[in-house]
């Protein structure tokens, strides 16, 4: 069933105003007519012209829309300078009040130019039909949908110049929630690595469990991908890395890891590489986003690590992936814990537990409860000194000086970090991230 109806009317130019009012009057009648109760929201997307005062024009106007009882404070009207500021208005609108199956009524010629802005400012989590604008006489006629076609009639040309009006958008938004910080660990030495964590500040994303800085688009949020690069286009500025030479991990929760410059497997939860100026990151929302340098060797690596990539030793199979590669000696090998989630919150089915207890009864707590208490951290250490990783090399919650201390808990601090086990499905992400500089 149909929540919300965008009715655009964006490309019309004001000369041709008395030829549509009539049917947008009949379109708006219709829809109160045939929706069910209540009505659904409904949004009217038009061009607000620049210097258009100056220079005389006039600028489009709508019929009087009183008398739609039903629609009443349920109909707006959004006016701005591109399609994409429109949609982008209308997209925050909906996310506002959770609505995500929306019918499309739009002149024909707009059609593959507006498929190419949903595709770019949506995800899956949303349905569009659509429907050619035009006098309906009947209320059979605003259920009826107009499948979407299977490609993009547009040219290459115009799909980019749409992409660049929708970038342009969104870089001239403001921040949320602050500006962006990045949390460093004192012992990676700055002058040979560039590295960092981010926190959920200093972004454009602005879903409340998404806001702000959120760094991981998938079909099954609402936060598309276009948000996501612009939110890394502000961390590269702030942080000093290009973003066209960012490498992020394609998460399978294991511990595969990628060698920059092999063939790329196509999912991994670790990266190495020996390259200057190319900048590897692991996320987390819980799971643990951990870095590795060597000073010596000059190489470095980013892990994600997760209780299951944890279980699997992920972070020893990155540190092994170093020295067969790149000859590092294990001993020199620096290894940071990102913020994830800590003992004091998660908790794992007690035949997951078993698994760390058997790391170590320290890394369990409540072990014979039916869902115990994990400490993924400790059982990171434990793994990484087992593998020969010297004790001091390695920082985590554990610092003596709190003031040192980056391995925050992600579920606790819920103003500086998102966390997958407190805001459920629809979490946003944040990442670890490192390179060696030129």
């Amino acid at each position: 069933m149909v929540e919300a109806v965008l009715i655009d009317l964006f490309s019309l130019p004001a000369n041709l105003q008395n030829n549509f009012q009539g049917s947008l009057f009949n379109t708006l009648e219709t829809i109160e007519k045939c929706s069910s109760i209540p009505a659904p929201f409904v949004y009217v997307m038009c061009c607000q012209r620049r210097g258009s005062e100056r220079k005389g024009e006039q600028e489009f106007s709508l019929p009087a829309l009183g008398g739609f009882q039903s629609l009443e404070r349920r109909l707006e009207v959004v006016r701005a300078p591109t399609t994409a500021a429109a949609l982008y208005t209308i997209k925050q609108r909906l996310d506002e009040k959770d609505l995500s199956i929306i019918k499309v009524i739009l002149p024909t010629l707009r059609k593959d130019s507006m498929k190419v802005y949903i595709d770019y400012l949506f995800t899956g989590v949303y349905q569009f039909e659509f429907e050619d604008f035009q006098v309906v006489s009947d209320c059979e006629s605003i259920q009826i949908s107009e499948p979407q076609g299977e490609g993009q009639t547009l040219p290459s040309q115009d799909m980019a110049l749409i992409r660049s009006e929708i970038e342009m958008h969104l870089e001239s938004l403001p921040s949320l929630k602050g500006e962006l910080a990045i949390l460093r660990s004192s012992l990676i030495p700055d002058d040979i690595f560039l590295h960092g964590f981010t926190t959920r500040t200093g972004g454009i994303s602005y879903i409340p469990t998404l806001s702000s800085c959120n760094l991981f688009s998938s079909s099954k949020r609402r936060d598309p991908q276009v948000v996501v690069k612009e939110n890394l286009r502000r961390l590269a500025k702030v942080a000093g890395f290009n973003p066209e030479a960012f490498h992020r991990v394609k998460v399978d929760h294991a511990n595969a890891v990628c060698i920059m410059g092999k063939t790329e497997p196509d999912s991994y939860d670790g990266i190495v590489t020996d390259q200057k100026g190319v900048t590897l990151a692991a996320p987390g929302a819980d799971c643990i986003p951990v870095l590795f340098a060597d000073p010596v060797r000059k190489a470095c690596g980013a892990a994600h690590s997760g209780w299951k990539g944890t279980l699997l030793g992920v972070s020893m199979a990155t540190i092994n992936a170093m020295v067969s590669e790149y000859g590092c000696n294990v001993k020199d090998i620096l290894v940071v814990l990102g913020p994830s989630v800590g003992p004091c919150c998660y908790k794992l089915p007690h035949e997951s537990a078993k698994e760390f207890h058997r790391i170590d009864p320290k890394c369990v707590r409540l072990f014979d409860c039916a869902s115990p208490y994990i400490d993924i951290r400790r059982a990171t250490r434990i793994l990484l000194e087992r593998g020969g990783v010297l004790p001091e090399n390695i920082q985590d919650d554990s610092v003596t000086d709190q003031n040192q201390n980056i391995t925050f808990c992600t579920a606790c601090h819920p103003d500086k970090f998102y966390s997958h086990f407190r805001d459920g499905a629809n979490f946003g992400t944040q990442i670890g991230f490192i390179s060696i500089r030129d």
